[in-house]
């Protein structure tokens, strides 16, 4: 790491923490030739590997794209949706790795659009799961129903 006072290209970490939510990384670093102290933050970047086995950075916008789809004439507003994504990243972080499968991004995102809109899950569960048939709807729907009578 460059010293920004300096130039010189060596430093040393005096103290590292985690900030937002776990998306990025906060060093303090002094410089080993002049001894001056600078902060560094680097986003903990968070890789989705996708069924083909391609890698790629997780997004955000992916995941609203993909939820606005399932959301396409209902009345959910774009900052539900960003807020749905947020959780889903936060959600998927909070597994420590540094890499996630593209189903996991998929099971994180039923819970807290089911909460957001029920037609809206269904949509995408009908995608996601792989309904074939009427009687895949009305045993997730059956289950929905289940979950709302035993939560408060």
């Amino acid at each position: 790491m460059y010293c920004p006072f300096c130039h010189h290209d060596h430093s040393r970490v005096i103290d590292s923490r985690v900030i937002e939510a776990g998306s990025a990384i906060r060093r303090r670093r002094e410089c080993s030739s002049c001894k001056g102290r600078f902060t560094t933050i680097e986003k903990a970047v968070l890789l989705v590997i996708k069924r083909n086995g391609v890698t790629e950075p997780f997004s955000r916008d992916k995941v609203i794209t993909g939820v606005r789809r399932a959301c396409q004439g209902r009345d959910v507003s774009d900052d539900a949706l960003k807020r749905l994504a947020q959780e889903v990243e936060e959600s998927v972080r909070g597994h420590g790795s540094s890499q996630v499968h593209a189903n996991e991004i998929g099971l994180a995102i039923l819970e807290p659009l089911r909460e957001l809109d029920e037609v809206a899950y269904l949509r995408f569960a009908s995608v996601y799961k792989s309904f074939e048939s009427a009687e895949d709807f009305e045993s997730e729907i059956r289950l929905m129903r289940r979950r709302s009578r035993t939560q408060p």
